[in-house]
């Protein structure tokens, strides 16, 4: 859910050639909206931060995956130089820098960081003087923006983990608890904190049915706003929270983006394979499933009949499952951010 981190593992020797290339990135994105460059830029910064040497030119660099002529030759000229003209030009344009500054907040997407850099808004400052053009959660986004930019460590997703479950287990011990994305990888920092959870009561049929209005989801949350974790609701939906919740370590209060999802108990192994992610992980385990005639995604696992229908979800009762059905390696979740 981080939508604009440089790529993980900071202390790689290409540091600065992913930065430039993570700066261009946002700025395909967010300025010209050219989500294929923009895609293109990120893929080979993620390439270059796993490398463990320095790349030493551009002809070396396309021999890499996702790195192609024009790339490598912006790479040359970073190495060369120690700049880059096109992105020395986009700095120069005060624009630019607005827009890419804006879509910093949470909630502010490309259209409306231009709409309101159209309108004379171009700092954060101004922004606080116009929140009658912010939405409830450009509001919050503003509000909390030093905290969202902050990585969230390890150690205090922990903390949060073991206050969020001993509160939803006192209302029910049946529910299971997963905290997805970066954290279960292992990673030592994420961007916000992401939470799966399910009940043996809540099913997918139980989902469907129109008649029975689901009421578990907002009891959890008024359950977390009791014991004080969650602070503020950006959205509140049947199956899905998005929110800001509070640490209080040291007499410092931390305040951090939280996400909770509520997926039915016989869909809750896609969910948690799913939402751990790498993205990179999901697309193979996706294409796997494929040439094993199978449909996997975040919801089910089902076999494709002859003419390529998905047939019945497969009974799924752990991760395992899933790797077994398909006949494909266990990964633990460590071994997913390749």
């Amino acid at each position: 859910m981080g939508k604009r981190k440089a790529p993980e593992n900071s202390e790689n020797p290409n540091h600065d050639l992913c930065e430039f290339l993570t700066e261009l990135a946002n700025y395909e994105r967010n300025v010209t909206k050219n989500i294929y460059k923009s895609n293109a830029y990120r893929k080979a910064a993620v390439t270059l931060s796993k490398l463990s040497e320095r790349v030493k030119n551009g002809k070396e660099a396309k021999k890499l995956p996702g790195i192609g002529d024009k790339i490598s030759k912006k790479i040359d000229e970073f190495l060369e130089t120690g700049k880059l003209q096109k992105l020395e030009d986009i700095k120069k344009d005060e624009g630019n820098l607005a827009i890419n500054l804006l879509t910093r907040v949470s909630g502010i997407g490309p259209s409306k960081a231009k709409e309101l850099v159209d309108s004379g808004i171009k700092t954060l400052e101004d922004l606080k003087l116009h929140q009658d053009k912010l939405t409830h959660h450009q509001k919050l986004g503003l509000k909390y923006f030093e905290d969202f930019e902050k990585k969230i460590p390890r150690m205090e997703i922990k903390k949060i983990e073991k206050i969020l479950k001993e509160a939803i287990n006192k209302l029910d011990d049946k529910y299971l608890i997963t905290i997805c994305g970066s954290y279960r990888r292992g990673k030592e920092e994420s961007g916000d904190i992401d939470v799966l959870l399910t009940h043996p009561n809540f099913t997918s049929s139980i989902k469907e049915s129109k008649k029975k209005n689901n009421q578990i989801l907002k009891s959890i949350i008024q359950c977390l706003e009791k014991v004080k974790l969650i602070t503020d609701t950006i959205s509140l939906g049947e199956t899905k929270f998005m929110g800001v919740c509070k640490l209080t370590t040291d007499e410092k209060a931390l305040f951090r983006r939280l996400d909770i999802r509520l997926a039915p108990y016989d869909q809750y192994y896609c969910a948690v394979l799913y939402f751990t992610g790498s993205d990179l992980f999901n697309k193979e385990m996706r294409a796997h499933a494929l040439e094993k005639k199978f449909t996997l995604n975040e919801y089910t696992l089902r076999h494709l009949t002859l003419e390529g229908v998905p047939g019945e979800p497969e009974k799924i009762t752990s991760e395992e499952d899933i790797f077994k059905i398909l006949n494909y390696p266990y990964k633990t979740p460590e071994e997913r951010n390749e």
